[in-house]
């Protein structure tokens, strides 16, 4: 059983909660900008005073509103500056925070709000507080008494409400909470059954991003460090990039709509922004296809090979001044204008949520944007490994931030201990304990590798592993992480438990087929091109390439190509984009039997 720990390295506070931050950066740097909101007008500054006042003015609000300490609250919102916001007046206020994915059909919402017992909802807008009612009307939500729409003013409503509130009685409500108590209740997007709520306490915030902005003060303590949070604020992954930015005083933004990203970035121009891996393959195939339109299309993929190369050469200590030449001309034909689109002045971004890969790291980093991998789950108050500008090994995760020991398990799971492991799932004591064992280790669920000098490598979920007729063990994360790198693919599952031999089922992107249907003469609709050889060779291609990285008798024999798509809207996607196995096989199961017929 192997198991390796990293010391921790600094002092972590056992005394207050998250509200400190806001209140010491008011007083020692009332002047700092550490947020800038998207206006009609461009980006306007925020300071810290500023962000202060308007933090204890909404929380006076919820209090008068009858807010008590310990309350659940619940923002169903897109990311957005007020999102922040009545995070942190909810903190003030002494209660908790219940994020909820603001594109939650109206059942997932009375799920949360009724498991919670929610007292008051902050809802974003008109279609929103119409899923709440919805919500209302059809289940048992006793305890909701508030609903607030932040586009009809809630931020100012709260602000008069509370004017009666003395400062000597919001004080006593924000400094009651320690790092033992509840901050906020998180909710697993649920590739699997309903969403269970993870306590986190402010005492696993207060960890996590004691040692995690300690360690990556490449992006958070460097002269004009920014950030744009574009992913969703109810994933814990945004959440902590949030709370990191206001303790180090990075200034933040946020954009609401992934359709303006490519703009908000060139305005913005953060120093470092955080994503999950399709983020990063859509941007990589979207560049390709552009190119292949513009009749680019070799110089693009020489552009790549070479930026792969370099990266490679980079961990080998030497890069051959051939390839140091090729990689100077390619800088100014292709990867400044790659950067230039993230900004021009983004040099760090921070990857987790599934598997980037080896290929799009190497790529990345060739191009002059250096993507930190990092680990970890809802549970765990995000990131429980994460690779260092100064200590990076591409295709791992990283190593344990420091308090932090992983160990294997003799199957193969990975399990941690560390101060930003979870107090448990609300109302739920069997799933707890199913999820920390006696001895206090967390199991992950996922199965991976730690190396002698503790980079983790993660090779797939332990109950996804599928096991072939033949008695094969094949981890399909593997296969579809390398899959979907191809610019034609959008989502595929790898098939095969109890069968002859791995099969998939795959679908294609919809944003960069017209651009290929136009080159080969086709139509643009996926359904008349299922069978069609040029694309089916298309995905051979794919599939030949991911095959490289297993056995033979991990190796996918065959495959079907679907006429439609998986979506977070179709319920086949998570929020956070991860793939629900259990609702794709149900819905496809007559296409995988037809894998195997004959």
């Amino acid at each position: 059983m192997r198991e390796f720990s990293t010391p921790l390295s600094i002092a972590i506070p056992t005394v207050g909660n998250l509200t400190d931050d806001v209140v010491d950066n008011a007083r020692e740097h009332g002047s700092t900008a550490v947020f800038s909101r998207a206006t009609a007008q461009g980006w306007e500054d925020v300071t810290a005073a500023e962000f202060h006042d308007e933090v204890r003015a909404v929380a006076k609000g919820l209090v008068a509103a009858g807010v008590e300490a310990g309350d659940r609250v619940a923002l169903l919102s897109k990311t957005r500056y007020e999102w922040t916001l009545f995070d942190y007046a909810i903190w003030f206020a002494g209660a908790v925070s219940v994020p909820i994915y603001e594109t939650s059909s109206a059942e997932q919402i009375g799920w949360i709000l009724q498991d919670s017992g929610v007292r008051a909802v902050v809802a974003e807008g008109p279609d929103h507080l119409a899923r709440v009612r919805e919500a209302r009307q059809s289940g048992d939500l006793v305890e909701l008494r508030h609903v607030w729409s932040i586009q009809d003013n809630a931020v100012d409503v709260l602000g008069r409400l509370g004017s009666d509130i003395s400062d000597e009685v919001l004080e006593e409500r924000r400094t009651a909470a320690t790092p033992l108590d509840l901050a906020t209740l998180i909710y697993t997007s649920g590739t699997t059954g309903k969403p269970k709520g993870c306590m986190l306490t402010h005492g696993n915030f207060m960890f996590e991003l004691g040692v995690a902005v300690d360690e990556l003060s490449d992006l958070f303590d460097t002269e004009g460090a920014s950030t744009l949070l574009f992913l969703p604020l109810a994933h814990v992954f945004a959440r902590i990039i949030q709370v990191g930015a206001v303790k180090s005083r990075t200034r933040m933004g946020h954009s609401a709509d992934i359709k303006n990203l490519v703009a908000d970035l060139g305005e913005f121009r953060p120093t470092f922004i955080l994503a999950v891996p399709r983020v990063f393959e859509k941007v990589f195939n979207s560049a390709s296809q552009r190119a292949t339109a513009d009749g680019r299309g070799a110089i693009f993929d020489r552009a790549a090979d070479v930026a792969i190369a370099w990266s490679r050469a980079l961990d080998g200590k030497r890069v051959p001044l051939r390839l140091r030449a090729q990689h100077a001309l390619f800088d100014r034909l292709v990867y400044g204008k790659l950067r230039q689109a993230l900004g021009g002045s983004c040099a760090h971004a921070v990857s987790g949520g599934a598997p980037l890969g080896d290929r799009l790291g190497h790529f990345y980093r060739g191009i002059g944007l250096t993507v930190l991998e990092g680990y970890g789950l809802t549970e765990t108050t995000a990131a429980l490994t994460v690779n260092l500008p100064d200590a990076q090994k591409i295709g791992t995760v990283g190593r344990p931030l420091p308090g932090t020991s992983v160990r294997v398990g003799d199957d193969g799971e990975l399990l941690f201990k560390g101060g930003q492991v979870f107090a448990g799932y609300w109302g739920n004591e069997t799933a707890t304990s199913e999820t920390i064992g006696r001895d206090g280790w967390f199991h992950t669920g996922d199965v991976g590798e730690v190396d002698d000098e503790g980079f983790v490598r993660i090779t797939g979920r332990k109950k996804e592993i599928l096991v072939t007729a033949g008695g094969k063990n094949v981890a399909p994360a593997v296969l579809e992480d390398r899959l979907r790198a191809h610019a034609l693919v959008d989502q595929c599952l790898v098939v095969g438990d109890g069968q002859p031999f791995i099969g998939a089922l795959v679908t294609i992107d919809r944003d960069t087929l017209p651009a290929w249907a136009e080159q080969h003469g086709k139509s643009t609709d996926v359904a008349d091109l299922v069978d069609d050889p040029d694309l089916v060779a298309a995905v051979q291609d794919a599939v030949d390439d991911a095959n490289k990285a297993v056995s033979k008798a991990e190796s996918i024999r065959k495959f079907t190509i679907l006429p439609g798509e998986w979506t977070e809207e179709g319920g086949q996607l998570t929020p956070s984009l991860k793939l629900k196995r259990n609702v794709v096989v149900r819905e496809n199961r007559e296409e995988i039997e037809a894998l195997y017929l004959g």
